[in-house]
């Protein structure tokens, strides 16, 4: 690589750290403001504030509401995208933010794994269940860790994978509109949850802003930024950065959360990053071979960027 070439890639792989720094910041704060507004009404918070901003920014009712079964597939997205916000910040209530996010992660890895046919994944999946072994104390469940926080993770993990599934299709279908669209069906869907458990209780006026804070750390930046780095960037070389999401989490959850770990979660962290990492250079690799069009470039950028982008 040349120094010319390696400047180029300087500036959107910073991009791509300050994203995901911002994801997890934007967690860290949302869990500091779980005894204020509970868990549900944090996350109720987040869904509807970030679809307020999409649709204000991106301004997708200039297309309409699709109709039949283009908009079934929406729906289905959006509240596959409620869902995993959802279970996500449950997770972050009973276990740290690291392992919540190394949880999360099984799902876009699943998909993954799933849609490639190379021998090499095999070893992907060992490392996948070596590292949940070693991350989950499976005798030791009770005060210092609960099975509930743990299936919490695994359920968002689901959701992101079903997102990313639905997301697929939404997308070809509605292109930029879907991001907006979809996250205004989750927000409809959290917002009434919401007011069906907290009523009034789920606004509290003078931590709103903080709300608002938590929606745009958490969805509009990391979204226009990783939107920036995945045009300039190879589509091996994103999917390879998004699995440093995992350390990043853990990193905000030790330094605004004051989480520790043991060695031995962190190695296991260690480990799902880097399944993540080989799953997205072998789907990478996969698709490669069997094309080197730049037809077929632009596809699989958009496929590594829909597995491993954090949705919103």
């Amino acid at each position: 690589m040349t120094t010319k070439s390696s400047h180029s890639l300087l500036f959107p792989i910073l991009l791509l750290l300050v994203s995901m720094t911002s994801i997890q910041s934007g967690a860290a704060l949302a869990r500091t403001l779980f005894p204020e507004f509970g868990v549900l009404g944090v996350s109720v918070l987040r869904l509807v504030l970030a679809a307020i901003v999409l649709m204000i920014v991106m301004r997708p009712w200039r297309q309409g509401w699709p109709k039949g079964s283009k908009g079934r597939a929406l729906i289905v997205y959006g509240v596959s995208l409620g869902g995993m916000n959802m279970l996500f910040y449950q997770a972050l209530a009973h276990i740290p933010l690291g392992i919540a996010v190394a949880l999360e992660f099984t799902g876009p890895l699943a998909v993954a794994i799933l849609g490639s046919r190379r021998l090499l994944d095999v070893l992907w999946v060992v490392l996948i269940i070596l590292g949940l072994w070693l991350l989950l104390p499976l005798n030791n469940f009770g005060k210092e860790f609960s099975v509930a926080g743990v299936l919490y993770g695994l359920g968002a993990g689901a959701c992101w994978a079903l997102y990313i599934i639905w997301g697929r299709k939404a997308g070809a279908r509605h292109g930029s509109s879907a991001v907006p669209l979809g996250t205004f069906v989750a927000g409809i869907m959290g917002l009434t949850i919401g007011m069906t458990q907290l009523g009034t209780q789920l606004f509290i006026p003078h931590l709103l802003p903080l709300a608002f804070v938590v929606a745009i750390l958490s969805t509009a930046l990391p979204y226009s930024l990783e939107m920036i780095a995945l045009r300039r960037l190879p589509s091996r070389l994103f999917g390879t950065l998004m699995s440093l999401e995992p350390a990043v989490a853990t990193l905000s959850g030790l330094l605004f959360l004051h989480q520790h770990l043991s060695w031995i979660q962190y190695l296991a962290i260690l480990l799902i990053m880097v399944a993540a990492g080989g799953a997205a250079k072998t789907a990478r690799s996969s698709s490669k071979d069997s094309s080197e069009s730049s037809t077929q470039d632009k596809s699989d950028e958009e496929s590594i960027e829909e597995v491993y982008h954090h949705p919103t």
